[in-house]
């Protein structure tokens, strides 16, 4: 059952100035608050259960500006949430994002600034934070490949409120890399920022997740409702 309404996603319109706030908008496992918190303040993960799941030993910088972003709402926006290539911190495929192809990709927005946005980004691509990422180009067409990597690709999908929504995903579209299926971690995290933002409820989830190309095939609703079970 949705228990929070779903914010509507509009046209961005003209801008006679960059903004001081954008929505980061996670569709993968920065959608959990706890995983986003690591990236904003720094530090070592603190997985759900189960032990110590790949990826725990990985350390994030965090942002300049360590804040816990000032709202966080769900959002639908078009095209396609699929897994490809193969992640070193979760040993399966990462999410990506086309929003080319048909569909609904369901998210978080987070309400940051612009210098907690750009230092985000630059530890997603592997970069050190500290340098401001140049949004002109982006909000001017909607896209701006900031290099051949898989998250260095920015998407503007339009407003809410007024302020940009922004994304990273890789340059290539969905039919044009191989498929890869996550892992159970992985997967755990996406099933619980979903949950966690309010919007759907668990068994949405867990068809929205396991019809996802990449994960489709290899995961079924039910499994992954049995991640989100409490040990």
């Amino acid at each position: 059952m949705t228990t929070t309404r779903l914010l509507a996603v509009e046209a961005l319109g003209s801008r006679g100035r960059l903004p001081e706030r954008i929505w980061y908008t996670s569709y993968g496992s920065n959608m959990h608050q706890g995983r986003l918190a690591c990236y904003l303040a720094g530090g070592i993960p603190a997985y759900l259960a189960g032990g110590t799941p790949a990826g725990a030993a990985r350390g994030y910088p965090g942002c300049r500006d360590p804040r816990a972003p000032a709202r966080s709402v769900p959002v639908e926006l078009p095209g396609r949430l699929y897994f490809a290539t193969e992640s070193v911190v979760w040993t399966g495929g990462r999410a990506f994002y086309d929003p080319s192809a048909p569909g609904r990709l369901r998210a978080r927005a987070h309400l940051v600034t612009v210098q907690q946005f750009s230092d985000i980004a630059a530890q997603e691509m592997y970069r050190e934070p500290g340098a401001d990422v140049d949004l002109t180009r982006v909000l001017r067409t909607g896209r701006d490949e900031l290099g051949p990597g898989r998250y260095e690709t920015l998407i503007c999908s339009g407003a809410l409120e007024g302020v940009p929504v922004l994304t990273f995903t890789a340059p290539w579209g969905m039919h044009e890399v191989e498929w890869v299926s996550p892992a159970a971690a992985y997967v755990t995290h996406l099933a619980a920022g979903l949950l966690e933002s309010g919007a759907w409820g668990e068994r949405s989830i867990a068809d929205y997740l396991a019809a996802c190309p990449g994960a489709a095939g290899h995961w079924t609703p039910d499994e992954i409702t049995t991640l989100l079970t409490p040990p």
